[in-house]
């Protein structure tokens, strides 16, 4: 399913970032800074929910962050097990029409990372009894991106989806 068949209930939050507000729909997991991806980059027209591999290494890198922040002290535990659930399910591929920019992008990265994290924080807020948007609670970048910089959480995704994908990649090569 693409995000833009999500069945829209007319519901919005309103979300800020530098550039000012935005009203997002309430049915999104994403937030401002996804949608301003998704006004932005339409090159390739293919969007990064078709590569749940990528989805699932991004999942395990915040989860990883998660858990090695927490036990620095660094993060709450109740929000890392919010994290760490949401990660899980991004696994069980329950998010995936979430995941909506563009798969080339300026930024090396950055939108997709955001991307990732926006929907990590909005699913963790609902596990801690929130409202999506109520970022004091859980924040994509305060909390989800914590100790991390796009320019090793995406490259390291990238990493771990590309070594998951050899077997399936060996097998079709094989089969021509």
């Amino acid at each position: 399913m693409d995000f833009t068949e999500i069945k829209l209930s007319g519901k919005t939050r309103r979300e800020h970032d530098l550039l000012g507000e935005m009203e997002i729909p309430e049915e999104y997991y994403f937030g401002v800074q996804t949608m301003r991806a998704v006004e932005n980059f339409h090159i390739s027209r293919v969007r990064l929910n078709f590569f749940p591999r990528l989805i699932h290494a991004l999942a395990d890198v915040k989860q990883g962050a998660a858990a090695a922040n927490r036990d620095l002290g660094l993060l709450d535990p109740a929000i890392a097990d919010a994290i760490t659930r949401a990660c899980e399910e991004l696994r069980e591929d329950r998010f995936n029409e979430q995941f909506v920019v563009d798969m080339v992008q300026g930024g090396a990265g950055t939108s997709t990372n955001m991307n990732a994290n926006e929907v990590i924080a909005n699913r963790a807020l609902e596990l801690l009894g929130h409202h999506k948007g109520e970022y004091n609670y859980c924040h994509p970048n305060n909390h989800v991106n914590l100790s991390q910089s796009t320019n090793d959480a995406y490259p390291t995704a990238v990493r771990i989806a590309l070594a998951r994908s050899i077997d399936s990649a060996v097998t079709s090569l094989q089969e021509l």
